[in-house]
């Protein structure tokens, strides 16, 4: 008889990946929502997943059942959790049930407060290059995978991209920690959801924890660049092994990254920037680790293309000679990965004038305590631009909202201009066909629903 599992918040990102990987393993899958958008949509009304109507129905809910898996969107006092536990059924975070179906399996998670998702697609192509048999879970659409998530009875490995958020509405732990990872990456530490982690200690400290959680026998990698994490990595753990890595060489050829082997060759990569070296980096050491060569991975690294909105071209014009006109989406929202991705493209094209628009769009970048973090991080930039909503749910459930002229100030920015009105930034934006050759585009949301065709052709 197979098992049958509700998800409460089915159209989460993670849990709706969790659900079509169950239903098609042969689990029995309901689900509920009160708000479902695409991609999760469709996908699960492909499947036969899709809620009848939105909302919470405690009357799915019944002894029959074998689990509950609970996502964050749901809330404490979400009525069919409630009903759950007064039925005494088995109630699940999806990291909980992850590790439950894998104890079997040798577990790799790769955390990280930036790069974790790039470094987990990297892997896994490489892993599906060399036709291996894996599992994984990562936290968005990649190249060459119809889902985020697979989970077999037969794969001997599974990859799994651990964050550092809160597990579920009755659990605060964060999801790396159910893992117990064989073998754990770090990418680096950066401070990050204030609105949990309210000060830098209280974050630092999951990091610590989950390298202090490790099994015996254990691999943790980890970027020894970062300070802060290098005295992590490089404390002594009884039976631990630390494996410090650090950007991978290479070079920059009219606009072509190259890596540098050790043998001598140069090897083609669609990725640039130092952290993507250093992601690339990463991969590779959890790569050797779990049997692929280092000729084995050159080999695969090649044809990786950028995961969806990570310094994504969503326009380009080539000019003469290297000069070239390009639009650039980046998902970068936090201080360190709006600093990186800034100082990465203009690295890049080191001769073009680079205008960068910044979104501030989390409760932590809408946070007055936390503003002050983007200090300097758009220096690279010959233009400047940071764009905040203030009507939006961040915005109003902040306790401290930001002004134009706080973000001048934290900044430090010379002549930063500041928008709260989209309309008003489209049309200043679109001034500046002019005055720079390469947008870059910085938000984990859509600038108020900006029109990116009509900058693409109009910029370039």
């Amino acid at each position: 008889m197979p098992q049958a599992i509700h998800f409460i918040s089915i159209g989460g990102s993670a849990m709706h990946n969790l659900a079509l990987a169950l239903q098609q393993q042969g689990y029995i899958i309901t689900g509920s929502d009160d708000e479902i958008y695409d991609p999760s949509r469709t996908r699960l009304q492909q499947n036969g997943l899709l809620p009848t109507e939105t909302g919470w129905f405690p009357e799915k809910i019944h002894a029959g059942l074998d689990a509950i898996i609970v996502g964050m969107h749901a809330h404490q006092n979400n009525p069919e959790l409630v009903k759950a536990q007064e039925l005494g059924l088995t109630i699940y975070s999806y990291p909980e049930f992850l590790y439950q179906q894998s104890q079997q399996k040798q577990r790799v998670v790769i955390a990280g407060s930036h790069g974790k998702t790039t470094i987990t697609a990297i892997i896994l192509h490489v892993l599906k290059h060399h036709n291996r048999t894996f599992d994984y879970l990562v936290g968005e659409q990649i190249d060459g995978f119809e889902t985020m998530a697979k989970l077999t009875p037969d794969a001997p490995v599974i990859v799994i991209e651990g964050d550092e958020y809160a597990s579920s509405p009755i659990d605060s732990r964060p999801k790396f920690l159910h893992y117990q990872p064989h073998i754990a990456l770090i990418s680096g530490i950066a401070w990050d959801h204030v609105n949990i982690y309210p000060t830098w200690e209280a974050y630092v400290d999951q990091f610590e924890s989950l390298a202090e959680a490790m099994p015996k026998a254990g691999i943790l990698a980890f970027d020894e660049s970062d300070d802060m994490l290098d005295v992590i990595g490089q404390k002594e753990r009884t039976d631990i092994t630390k494996i410090p890595y650090e950007a991978h060489p290479s070079e920059i050829v009219s606009g072509q990254t190259y890596l540098l082997t050790r043998q001598g060759a140069k090897i083609p990569v669609q990725l640039f920037g130092e952290y993507n070296m250093k992601n690339i980096a990463g991969a590779m050491t959890v790569c050797d680790r779990i049997g692929i060569t280092e000729d084995q991975f050159y080999a695969a690294i090649q044809s990786f293309k950028p995961v969806a909105l990570r310094l994504e071209t969503i326009a380009e014009k080539t000019g003469a000679g290297s000069a070239s006109r390009i639009l650039f989406r980046d998902f970068a929202h936090s201080p360190a990965k709006v600093e990186a991705s800034t100082e990465a493209v203009k690295k890049q094209y080191p001769g073009q004038k680079l205008l960068t628009v910044v979104e501030l769009h989390t409760l932590s970048s809408l946070t007055k305590a936390f503003l002050g973090e983007y200090k300097g991080t758009l220096n690279a930039a010959d233009q400047a631009v940071v764009y905040f909503n203030d009507h939006t749910g961040p915005y109003l459930d902040s306790a401290d909202p930001i002004t134009s002229e706080d973000v001048i100030e934290a900044f430090e920015y010379p002549n930063l201009h500041v928008f709260t009105d989209s309309h008003a930034l489209q049309a200043y934006l679109l001034k500046q066909h002019d005055t720079a050759e390469i947008f870059l585009l910085m938000s984990s949301g859509t600038f108020g629903s900006l029109d990116l065709a009509l900058l693409g052709n109009e910029l370039l």
